[in-house]
């Protein structure tokens, strides 16, 4: 069975793209476009790494990342922060996320990032 992960990004065409990569890759994807979205998916799903846009219009990701921290059924679940922010370490410590990413990125060395995090697919 083939890991999976979850991208909480809200622009379609960067969701979209994480998507094929993953895919082609052989990890299965589930996507949420939004924070409330997200939260909504993990009742259901139990993804083996996270994939965190920052900056969206309805819903702040730090929230997100600080929400899953404090509940005990997905606090260890990995997430990889994928961000246009400037200083995305003043949201979220670079220690505690599996890893911080700017965007725009590579993407063999967002899969080499996801490989060291949780194994290939």
């Amino acid at each position: 069975m083939a890991k999976k992960i979850m991208i909480i990004e809200d622009e379609i065409h960067v969701s979209n793209y994480l998507e094929d990569i993953f895919r082609d890759n052989g990890y299965d994807t589930v996507c949420a476009p939004s924070v409330e979205q997200g939260l909504e998916l993990l009742a259901g799903e139990k993804p083996d790494l996270i994939t965190l846009d920052l900056q969206m219009p309805q819903g702040h990701g730090t929230r997100f990342y600080q929400s899953i921290r404090k509940d005990d059924k997905h606090k260890d679940i990995p997430i990889v922060v994928i961000t246009g922010q400037s200083a995305p370490h003043r949201a979220i410590k670079p220690n505690k996320a599996a890893a911080i990413v700017q965007k725009p990125f590579e993407p063999a060395q967002l899969v080499e990032i996801i490989q060291k995090v949780i194994g290939p697919a």
